[in-house]
């Protein structure tokens, strides 16, 4: 992962850093927005997710949830966010949501065809983020909140741990990233700022 996201520039670098770092999903990286993070960035709401350049709504409840993430990667996502106050996080040159096939096609497997990595998906970050947390023994009721994934006991709905935001965030410190993050540089993860607004796309082609 370290090798990845180094090799990355631009909005793909933080968006890697970001996959490997809290396991969320593609689409649901691909749908966030500025107003998802919190003002220090160390706390991200999951509530849409992009599937095939269209915004949705999680299609379970327990996809519904908050993330929080160390302070190394809440700095670089927020000096990517620099002084946006609303739209996508990451979008292509006409703002519109980034492609998950295009990603694959000309960002990803390219780079790990020259790091000699076998081919894979963006959900072996997904994976090692799983087991990154599960190594460093972050409480269960922890992983299956951050990663969306249900509650498979009676014991598990009982549980309240999971509204404790002081003590999230301190696990969250505490485990890190299982990888290490390249410099932050402005320059080296520039966001992608639209040629031509969304409105006016729009209107030509209608």
């Amino acid at each position: 992962m370290t090798a990845i996201v180094q090799k990355a520039t631009g909005h793909e670098r933080v968006l890697y850093a970001l996959l490997a770092g809290t396991g969320m999903r593609i689409g649901e990286i691909l749908g966030l927005e500025v107003k998802h993070l919190s003002g220090d960035c160390k706390t991200i709401v999951v509530e849409q997710s992009s599937w095939q350049g269209h915004i949705q709504t999680p299609k379970t409840k327990n996809a519904y949830r908050q993330i929080d993430i160390n302070s190394e990667l809440a700095e670089m996502v927020k000096k990517f966010v620099g002084t946006r106050q609303n739209g996508l996080l990451f979008t292509n040159s006409v703002g519109r949501a980034l492609a998950q096939t295009n990603l694959l096609q000309y960002s990803l497997h390219p780079s790990l065809k020259e790091l000699g990595v076998e081919k894979s998906g963006f959900h072996a970050m997904r994976r090692f983020r799983i087991t990154w947390l599960r190594k460093q023994r972050a409480p269960e009721d922890f992983i299956k909140f951050w990663l969306g994934h249900a509650e498979q006991s009676v014991t598990d709905g009982y549980s309240k741990l999971n509204q404790d935001t002081g003590f999230r965030r301190q696990v969250a410190e505490q485990v890190g990233l299982g990888f290490k993050l390249p410099g932050c540089e402005a320059e080296l993860m520039r966001p992608t700022v639209p040629s031509i607004s969304h409105e006016v796309v729009e209107a030509v082609t209608m």
